[in-house]
C-alpha cells in the first residue's frame, strides 16, 4: 500500500481548549479549519503527519491512562527540560523522567489524552 499523507483524527469533548491547546500551547502549525454546519474540525502539521482535531470524545479532567487512552501523541525535541519548562510557563502541570534510554516529559492535553516530550538526540538507541 502506498500512502500519500498519514494523520491522526483525535476526537475531544474541548474542541476548543483542544485547538488552543495544541496551536497555541503546543505551537503546531495550522494547515486548516472548517466550521459549518455539519463539519467542525481543525487540522495542524504533526512533524509531517497530521492532527485533525474533531468534536465527539470523552474529557477525563484527571488525565487518561495507558487503559482510557492506549495512544500517547509524543513530541521528539532536542531539549526535553527547555520544552518541559516552555509548557510549565504555559500553564501546563508537566513530569519529568530521565531512563537509561533518554529523558520524557509527559503531560495531558485539556480532554486529558496522554503528550510527552521525548530526547531526540538518544532516539532509537539504547
Amino acid at each position: 500500500m502506498e500512502t500519500d499523507r498519514t494523520g491522526v483524527i483525535l476526537n475531544t469533548e474541548n474542541y476548543r481548549a483542544c485547538v488552543t491547546f495544541y496551536g497555541e500551547v503546543l505551537g503546531l502549525p495550522l494547515l486548516f479549519e472548517f466550521d459549518r454546519p455539519g463539519e467542525r474540525l481543525t487540522c495542524f502539521d504533526m512533524g509531517g503527519a497530521y492532527l485533525m482535531v474533531e468534536p465527539g470524545g470523552t474529557a477525563r479532567t484527571e488525565g487518561k491512562t495507558p487503559e482510557t487512552c492506549p495512544t500517547k501523541f509524543r513530541f521528539n525535541v532536542r531539549d526535553v527540560e527547555a520544552a518541559a519548562a516552555e509548557l510549565v510557563a504555559r500553564g501546563v502541570e508537566v513530569s519529568v523522567r530521565k531512563h537509561d534510554w533518554g529523558m520524557m516529559a509527559e503531560f495531558h492535553d485539556p480532554d486529558g489524552n496522554r503528550c510527552a516530550l521525548r530526547s531526540e538526540g538518544d532516539f532509537g538507541s539504547r
